[in-house]
């Protein structure tokens, strides 16, 4: 038998849907629109081949990139949008509940395949599944091991795979180290419910020592805590290291500023971060792992290969990104080699 994974995640769904089930149809339209929800098909893909449900955990740039990469990837084998194929999307707005009910209404629906983009929406998709002949095809999932997508071999615990997005953290220590060779304690904000989040701080603490750092962190339940954390956060350490957390990301802006209190840098984990006014990062390029997530789910949809037989993929390789502006901002002298070394460089602080 298969096993649910979080039953919590269960329960809050439970509860939602008997606040939902009890109301009128326009309540729930009320709660489709709360999630974001929009159709991406005009009229004419009315009769596509192929129907899918696309779950975004929250709104930001890594996950707006791989939702733009997965279609990409469709494309590419073929399966587009307007032509054969019918998106329905939707966002929960890092609501782990909303997620479930997304997952839930994706089923009843009986869509072709469900992407979801985020550790939650993984998870909710794959626990609204298990009765369902649907296959979950997941994208930036730090740890699927942990999230209990896979099992130890990396294989597929039942009708899901896709993609990790599992961060270069050697090659950010490292990074850092070039950066700030007298930096003694690195800061890490991250929410205690995401998996992901609690693996890579694991990761941080064993191969810090290697680089003669400590780090300092600070777990979050919501939102609304990151403020103070950040803050208290930005007091104690020579620089904060932002993980792929979808709670924190969300809420990024708050955590820069936080630092530019304390005249320290923040080090993102992808390009959108360092768009944003972190100063560098070793990152992922998350249209490519969309990409690669898109043409895993063709293999699917076009019958060529079972979900729950492809071991989930990590995108391989990091580049380098640089700010140059947040640099400046801070009075932070960047050494040359580095600035021509990176993959991109930055001379402004895009804020969207």
């Amino acid at each position: 038998m298969k096993k649910k994974v979080l039953a919590g995640i269960m329960t809050t769904a439970m509860i939602m849907a008997m606040m939902t089930g009890c109301g009128s149809s326009d309540t729930a339209k009320d709660t489709q629109a709360s999630t974001g929800s929009e159709t991406s098909a005009d009229s004419s893909a009315a009769e596509s081949d192929y129907t899918i449900g696309i779950s975004q955990f929250a709104e930001h740039g890594s996950l707006d990139n791989c939702r733009e990469g997965f279609l990409e990837g469709l494309k590419s084998a073929g399966i587009e949008e307007g032509v054969n194929l019918t998106v329905e999307y939707q966002n929960s707005q890092a609501d782990t509940g909303t997620a479930s009910t997304i997952a839930d209404n994706f089923v009843s629906k009986n869509v072709d395949l469900i992407c979801a983009i985020a550790t939650p929406s993984a998870m909710s998709a794959y626990n609204s599944c298990l009765d369902s002949e649907i296959p979950v095809v997941y994208t930036a999932v730090s740890d699927p091991v942990g999230a209990g997508l896979a099992d130890e071999e990396g294989n597929s615990v039942g009708n899901i795979t896709g993609t990790s997005d599992k961060l270069p953290v050697e090659e950010q220590l490292k990074m850092i180290r070039d950066l700030m060779p007298d930096a003694k304690k690195i800061g890490i904000l991250y929410t205690t419910s995401e998996a992901n989040s609690v693996s890579t701080i694991k990761e941080y603490k064993e191969l810090a020592e290697n680089y003669d750092f400590e780090i300092v962190d600070s777990g979050i339940n919501t939102v609304a805590d990151v403020e103070m954390a950040a803050k208290d956060l930005a007091s104690k350490v020579d620089c904060i290291s932002n993980l792929t957390d979808n709670t924190v990301v969300s809420a990024l802006q708050t955590v820069i500023a936080a630092a530019d209190e304390k005249n320290i840098p923040v080090f993102g984990s992808e390009i959108e971060q360092v768009k944003s006014g972190c100063m560098a990062s070793m990152g992922i390029d998350y249209i490519a792992l969309g990409k690669q997530t898109g043409e895993m789910a063709a293999k699917i949809l076009k019958g060529e290969s079972k979900a729950e037989e492809m071991p989930y993929e990590v995108c391989s390789g990091a580049s380098l990104y640089v700010n140059t502006a947040v640099a400046d901002k801070l009075n932070f002298e960047l050494d040359q080699a580095t600035v021509d070394g990176a993959a991109e460089v930055f001379d402004e602080i895009t804020v969207e």
